[in-house]
């Protein structure tokens, strides 16, 4: 199975302006495990301030710009450009995102649900640098693993988080045996099997597809995302995922 799917533009937290994948009410919800994907822009005197989660895991990584965390835990930190954060919900916890840089922060969130026996474990978090993540690549195509092998980054989940960068005509073939994903298109356009996807749209497959063959038709950027379904009900409502 394959479904190109468009972001719809939308306002979030205090001014905050998201190209959201899903979940949109109507729409798509989720595909599972993966229950929430917005690709954000936050400017000076935006954001997110202190409000509660439960039931899932996130990464918010960093196109541009910069982010502070601070949680109930007594986490406090600040990533920039490259870098990611991950907190866990598990149980509960508490936190705010807001904007530490002159000009636009933009990023992608995700969010991930956590399988029913894990719901209610400690809730936790981690800040990972740039330099942490691991790149590799081949000709005209390169590759930063933010959650995967070789990652730093820590996950309840078995799942895989790629931001690639491709030159126009370059290509790439990614095994995606038993996992269900999506490749959203930052910038740029790009080939994936037999469909076109332009920025801000999103290709989601199942897991019944072995191999993903990517042809950039431009200069492209776009992130590439993966993993285990849990095959669960999922309950989302408002910043909860039961």
């Amino acid at each position: 199975m394959f479904e190109v799917l468009k972001a719809r533009k939308m306002a979030e937290g205090e001014g905050v302006t998201v190209n959201r994948l899903f979940p949109i009410s109507g729409a798509r919800m989720n595909h599972d495990p993966f229950v929430l994907f917005d690709h954000f822009e936050i400017e000076v005197g935006q954001g997110f301030p202190t409000h509660p989660h439960r039931g899932f895991e996130a990464i918010t990584y960093l196109f541009s710009g910069a982010m502070r965390h601070t949680d109930n835990l007594g986490n406090d930190s600040v990533i920039i450009k490259g870098g990611s954060q991950i907190f866990c919900a598990g149980r509960g916890i508490s936190h705010s995102e807001m904007p530490e840089a002159e000009g636009v922060t933009c990023g992608i969130q995700l969010w991930i649900t956590l399988a029913k026996k894990s719901k209610k474990i400690d809730p936790s978090y981690q800040s990972v640098d740039a330099e942490a993540l691991p790149t590799s690549g081949a000709e005209g195509v390169l590759i930063t693993t933010i959650a995967g092998a070789q990652s730093p980054v820590k996950l309840q989940n078995k799942a895989t988080y790629l931001s690639m960068r491709m030159t126009q005509n370059a290509n790439h073939e990614l095994n995606v045996a038993g996992n269900q994903g999506l490749v959203y298109v930052v910038s740029g356009e790009l080939r994936c099997e037999d469909k076109t996807i332009e920025a801000t749209q999103a290709l989601l497959f199942d897991d019944e597809q072995s191999v993903l063959s990517l042809l950039a038709s431009s200069d492209c950027h776009c992130m590439v995302i993966y993993g285990v379904p849990h095959n669960e009900p999922i309950i989302q409502y408002g910043t909860f995922v039961d």
